[in-house]
């Protein structure tokens, strides 16, 4: 009997350790905010997440997939015929390319446990068909999952206004990195 019970412990034990929970993004109810800063200011803005899936196996994320959709990215700070000309550019050659590389894609590969809901996330980030490494924090509150990226767009051969390639740029410098800071609500299947 003690043998049983003890071979249900291990049983019971190792199913618990090596379960995984896979999660899909409900993309309606989830955030992408992105904050770009330039010498005089900064802009802000949204942009929507296509699709969205990850797994959770013994307390760590051990990959996901997430398309964003490029052609979707919006100004919030600005109106009328300013904001048009942001946008435009934004979709523009000199930034994203929207219309050759409608969509970036993020891919995670792996992270520390979440302790306290918290760990440390990487993956990989394609943009403008450009893929490179990128770590981030993470958090983890229920259903919902959030974290702030920071990305340097000269990786992804973004240097319009970046006083790494240009000098005597002025207020018209552009800080090489911008943040995206992400909300997902994730639904357990």
């Amino acid at each position: 009997m003690k043998k049983i019970a003890i071979l249900n412990f291990i049983v019971l034990f190792f199913a618990f350790t090596v379960s995984a929970q896979n999660y899909i993004v409900n993309t309606s109810s989830s955030e992408l905010k992105w904050t770009g800063k330039k010498v005089v200011g900064s802009h802000h803005g949204g942009i929507d997440l296509t699709e969205g899936s990850f797994t959770l196996k013994n307390n760590k994320i051990t990959d996901g997939v997430f398309v964003i959709d490029m052609t979707s990215i919006s100004n919030e700070d600005l109106e009328g015929g300013g904001k048009e000309r942001l946008v435009g550019h934004l979709e523009s050659d000199d930034f994203f390319s929207v219309d050759k590389h409608p969509t970036a894609v993020l891919k995670l590969k792996s992270s520390t446990p979440l302790v306290n809901g918290n760990a440390t996330i990487k993956g990989e980030l394609t943009i403008k068909g450009q893929t490179h490494p990128i770590e981030f924090e993470g958090n983890k509150t229920g259903n919902v999952f959030k974290a702030t990226i920071a990305v340097d767009r000269t990786k992804y051969g973004i240097r319009y206004g970046s006083g790494k390639f240009f000098d005597n740029l002025g207020d018209n410098m552009i800080d090489d990195n911008f943040t995206l800071d992400v909300t997902l609500v994730a639904e357990e299947q």
